[in-house]
């Protein structure tokens, strides 16, 4: 019989303790952060409990006390003091454009402007803001606690669209600066995102901001530690156990390889991922639960910008503390991305040469990217091995149709070159995760040939056309020479003529002909 109930469905921190549901106990570490800071900033990767953190704050805030019978906070707090909160869930405003996200953020103070009133005078986010938060301090003669959760989602899809950006930013800033100017009138500031603020510049002004992310004290602050996991959890475990018919020192291992492996500062605490472990003692299963709750577009997306990257180049890159604060979209690798995002996090702080080493967390983190990546290229390389282009293609053409249907946005897709430099790019990526046998824009005497694929039997020369004919793809290779320099090599020449459509964003025909212009192989869809 299941003696435990597990929050999988849920971060609402009432209803977690309402319904009797496993609730790890972090309330004395939150405790301690409002003694000391008025100010506080916390960076964690996806799917990390954040969420669930600001609910908690929100209801002890709120003083709903009777939440929190049992747990460490009751022996340290004596007041129980009712605040005014505002908490806004910044996630709402993502993948919206400027004007839409404007909106709903107004849609959100005017919730609390049904609390605590409303001067029409007051037109912008900003100002109605700074309105609202007067009105709730005045109304209840407590100072207010804003809490701001997921603060960096409405721009993180927007990193490479420059005009975009730097409207969202500049929306966002006049609403964010209220913090810093009207400090007399808050109680507590909690605010969470995956990227650290001075990434994003939108807090360039609040200098206040306490930046708690790479503190050991507040390591396990998310997550769950390896210390809760023995103790508090065990119990948890031992029910896993029996569900796999493993001993308990098996279930484990199990658990430590897949869930394990965070650690977010120089002698951080050792912090499963949340979701994956929890879902894995309700589920009596192991599974990659965080790939599945969600695909890797934020990756696929910042990829783009990073030919020929293999996430695998990265399991052991050194970074400096300075490099940790690199704006993403500046960077010149995807490192600061995969490790805030949570696909890379901290091994070990090398003292000696002052950097930290960064690994993939756990098998769950490993596998889940080298499938979500690479498995197309292990089928492509094994269809190229035996000489078969049009097997190859189709794995690629499968792959493409798994994308984000907003992997390119729409500006992008009204530019035909950009449309055709994105599928060379995106061929470029998965061809060269096969031993580096392919090479794009490869030039000859009368142009530049699109793509160029050699194994140990066969040399492909192929052109891409988008919106276009095979007819036309195939005349260019000819016309232009770029099977030339490989009719003497002595392995198979293929000329391969590739069309996309940008109706349908995927590829839609191609044909295959010998050195001497005879089909090969033809597919059209």
């Amino acid at each position: 019989m299941r003696r435990f109930k597990y929050p999988v469905d849920t971060d609402q921190f009432q209803q977690i303790r309402e319904d009797g549901k496993v609730y790890v106990d972090k309330t004395d570490i939150m405790f301690d952060l409002v003694d000391k800071y008025k100010y506080v900033f916390l960076a964690r990767p996806r799917r990390f409990g954040k969420s669930l953190l600001c609910n908690t704050f929100k209801a002890y805030f709120q003083g709903k006390k009777e939440l929190f019978e049992g747990l460490k906070i009751m022996d340290l707090e004596k007041e129980w003091k009712t605040y005014p909160v505002l908490h806004f869930t910044m996630s709402g405003l993502k993948n919206l454009k400027v004007s839409e996200a404007k909106s709903k953020l107004e849609n959100f103070i005017a919730d609390y402007e049904r609390l605590y009133g409303r001067n029409t005078e007051e037109e912008t986010p900003g100002a109605r803001f700074r309105g609202l938060i007067h009105r709730a301090c005045e109304k209840t003669g407590e100072r207010v606690v804003v809490i701001l959760d997921e603060y960096d989602a409405p721009v993180m899809r927007l990193l490479y669209d420059t005009e975009q950006l730097e409207e969202m930013r500049m929306m966002l800033r006049e609403f964010y600066q209220v913090l810093k100017d009207e400090g007399a009138y808050l109680k507590f500031v909690f605010i969470t995102g995956v990227t650290k603020f001075s990434q994003m510049s939108i807090f360039s002004e609040l200098n206040n901001l306490k930046q708690v992310s790479m503190f050991d004290k507040y390591s396990g602050l998310c997550g769950i530690t390896q210390e809760e996991l023995d103790t508090v959890l065990r119990p948890c475990v031992e029910e896993y156990a029996e569900g796999l018919g493993v001993s308990v020192d098996n279930a484990y291992a199990v658990l430590k390889k897949n869930y394990d492996g965070y650690h977010f500062s120089e002698n951080s605490q050792d912090v499963y991922a949340p979701y994956s472990l929890l879902n894995a003692l309700n589920d009596r299963a192991t599974r990659h639960y965080w790939f599945e709750s969600g695909t890797s577009a934020s990756l696929i997306e910042h990829l783009k910008h990073f030919p020929g990257f293999n996430p695998l180049d990265f399991d052991g890159v050194e970074l400096s503390l300075e490099e940790f604060n690199v704006p993403c979209e500046n960077a010149s690798t995807p490192v600061p991305m995969l490790y805030q995002s949570g696909y890379l996090t901290i091994d070990y702080y090398n003292k000696e040469d002052d950097v930290y080493v960064l690994h993939f967390p756990n098998y769950e983190v490993r596998q889940g990217i080298v499938y979500s990546l690479t498995a197309t290229v292990l089928a492509m390389a094994r269809a190229l091995k035996r000489g078969d282009l049009s097997a190859a293609l189709s794995e690629l053409r499968a792959y493409i149709a798994s994308l984000p249907y907003d992997i390119i946005t729409r500006k992008e897709w009204m530019a035909k070159k950009k449309k055709e430099a994105f599928y060379k790019l995106l061929m470029y990526v998965v061809f060269s995760l096969l031993n580096s046998k392919v090479d794009t824009e490869v030039k000859s005497v009368l142009g530049r040939a699109d793509v160029v694929i050699k194994t140990k039997n066969d040399i492909h020369v192929l052109e891409l056309k988008v919106d276009d004919t095979v007819d036309n793809a195939l005349a260019q290779i000819d016309s232009k020479g770029y099977a030339i320099p490989y009719e003497a090599d002595g392995r198979r020449l293929t000329k391969c003529g590739v069309t996309i459509s940008s109706e349908v964003r995927n590829i839609t025909h191609w044909r295959a002909v010998d050195k001497d212009g005879k089909v090969i192989d033809e597919q059209k869809f």
